[in-house]
């Protein structure tokens, strides 16, 4: 069973895709019913039945859980989950980020999923949408490198990779012509050091001291420190950083794919042909035919580590990137080297990005840099597979996307007609209704009463506000452009800004202010993209009212912003739309 619940202590032992066994207790809790459950639940979630496959993520989950069952517990509830309400629910939800909802809700909907326990109306809460969106302003996907910085990194882990390999070759031939040193000084010669390292591994001053029954400040200041031919003879953590990062930027594995290799995971098909399996942490096991370069990078770290390896324990012999660094705890490592190290090693190097600054070393963008390379040089893989690149757009849409029957054309000339209507509609100005001009309304707004097909009562109507809605006078709500007709209009608040049959007062002023502070909210928590797909038309056409009404009155809006408290409640606005 990869996950399942551990009753005394309370928690969960799992054992995810890369054969990791991992537990993690829930600890004292003052629902352990509830608490039980929610660990049900999340069983369920847990590779391979979900998509959690990390003792981290696994962690955060049980961290949550605690979080949820302590604040009910602080409210009066002491029940199960079958006696959660919505208002339980929300209270907490509302109040929370949006990781904490987002967790507490799949480990409820998981266990109603294993047993229905909970009422209808909570799992329509439950399955509903988030009351904390995630705030991603302007956070995509990860950008990658220029092409500079691409070519800059490359040759840096080039030059440090064939310099390591060269002084190791060297190290190795002045070990064949070395012997055992023994006798004091006269033997301890850069060929013996080399000699004593290769049949006995990588030692410290310390222990080379004590094997030649000599005190280690002997060593390090008389006879010549073992550092520089331990480092040729075993690359060091940079050396071995830099053969990973080389060997992202010639395959595109991803990076926890790549620390988690072992040599088991290299299949050898030839000499020029390799199968790589290896693990992607957020799917599964995954599998690729190396190319070139990412062979012959391969093959010379795995020459480059075999005398490494001989001295390995043997627990981390068959672990791709082994090193050995005796600065560190525990000497011997495996996997992924520690961001420091390459941050240290890029000022090193004094590798620089375009911007002048030390290049940030990201590992994910490496793969995302080598599969925007992949596709600027290459059709096959490249987003734009379904378009021939040997033809311009023209002759893809006049040969190749036309339409085939008559329905399709309909549809197609349809979709043409609605955007230019939203094209118009967004062109024409905002009509404003001015205190001013009531006395000979008729004559001050011809166009208006033209366009509207106004008669005098309506206008009447408009000007007492009387047809008011939230931003704006409408002037038939059953003539809506954005519903059925003779059914109210539908639309949400914002849509009025440009609704044809919309008109401005300096009474709506507030409103209108207060929905600007709504978009202002919204452009913090959404990606710039998002935002201008959703708001981007409506925030500029506010924008136009308020100024139009500044330039009618400029005492108006300064009166009108003393009202507007910047707050959800000020809106008439669905849950699933509050900005906070």
């Amino acid at each position: 069973m990869p996950a399942e619940l551990v009753e005394a202590p309370l928690g969960i032992a799992c054992v995810f895709s890369n054969g990791m066994h991992r537990s993690v207790e829930v600890g004292e809790t003052p629902n352990p019913v509830l608490a039980r459950e929610l660990l049900l639940g999340l069983v369920g979630l847990v590779h391979p039945h979900g998509k959690i496959d990390a003792a981290q993520t696994v962690q955060v989950y049980v961290y949550n859980l605690r979080k949820l069952v302590d604040h009910l517990h602080e409210k009066g509830f002491t029940g199960s989950a079958a006696e959660l309400t919505r208002p339980q629910l929300a209270g907490y939800w509302l109040g929370c980020g949006h990781n904490i909802e987002q967790t507490t809700r799949r480990m409820l909907a998981s266990l109603h999923a294993q047993t229905p326990v909970l009422a209808p109306a909570t799992l329509g809460m439950v399955q509903g949408r988030s009351f904390n969106p995630r705030r991603k302003r302007d956070r995509g996907s990860l950008q990658p490198y220029s092409a500079g910085e691409w070519e800059r990194l490359e040759q840096a882990c080039r030059r440090t990779v064939n310099a390591s390999f060269a002084e190791h070759r060297r190290a190795l031939e002045a070990a064949e012509a070395g012997q055992r040193p023994e006798g004091g000084r006269r033997t301890w010669t850069p060929e013996n050091v080399r000699w004593l390292l290769r049949e006995y591994g990588p030692l410290t001053n310390a222990q080379a001291a004590e094997f030649m029954g000599v005190s280690p400040f002997t060593i390090q200041w008389k006879w010549g420190s073992v550092t520089e031919a331990r480092e040729e003879l075993f690359p060091s953590t940079r050396v071995v950083l830099a053969y990973q990062l080389l060997f992202g930027v010639y395959s595109g594995v991803v990076p926890d794919g790549i620390a988690e290799l072992g040599v088991g995971d290299v299949d050898w098909a030839g000499e020029n042909t390799v199968l790589l399996d290896y693990v992607k942490g957020r799917t599964s096991k995954e599998s690729l035919n190396l190319p070139k370069k990412a062979i012959r990078l391969l093959s010379r770290w795995l020459e480059h580590s075999q005398l490494m390896r001989s001295h390995a324990p043997a627990e981390l012999r068959e672990d791709l990137w082994v090193r050995h660094a005796p600065i560190s705890t525990g000497s011997w490592h495996g996997g992924a080297v520690h961001q420091d190290v390459g941050n240290k090693w890029i000022r090193e190097i004094e590798l620089l990005g375009d911007d002048g600054a030390p290049l940030q070393l990201h590992r994910h963008r490496i793969r995302t840099s080598f599969e925007s390379l992949r596709d600027r040089q290459s059709w096959h893989g490249s987003a734009r597979a379904t378009i021939d690149p040997n033809h311009s757009p023209k002759v893809e849409g006049d040969n190749y996307l036309t339409v085939t029957t008559p329905g399709q054309q309909d549809s197609v000339d349809g979709i043409i007609e609605s955007a230019q209507g939203d094209l118009v509609r967004k062109a024409q100005p905002p009509m404003l209704l001015t205190d001013e001009q009531t006395a000979d309304l008729a004559a001050g707004f011809p166009k208006v009463v033209e366009k509207l097909r106004l008669d005098e009562s309506a206008l009447a109507e408009l000007l007492r506000g009387e047809r008011d809605v939230f931003l704006a006078s409408c002037a038939d709500q059953l003539a809506s452009p954005f519903g059925p007709a003779g059914k109210p209009c539908p639309a949400r608040p914002w849509v009025c800004l440009l609704c044809p049959l919309a008109m401005f007062a300096p009474r709506h002023a507030a409103n209108l202010l207060r929905m600007k502070a709504f978009f202002g909210r919204q452009w913090l928590q959404m990606p710039a993209e998002h935002f201008m797909a959703v708001f981007g038309p409506y925030a500029s056409r506010v924008d136009e009212v308020i100024a139009a009404l500044d330039r009618h009155d400029p005492a108006l809006i300064a009166a009108a912003s003393t009202e507007v408290a910047d707050d959800d409640a000020e809106l008439p606005l669905r849950l699933e739309e509050a900005t906070r």
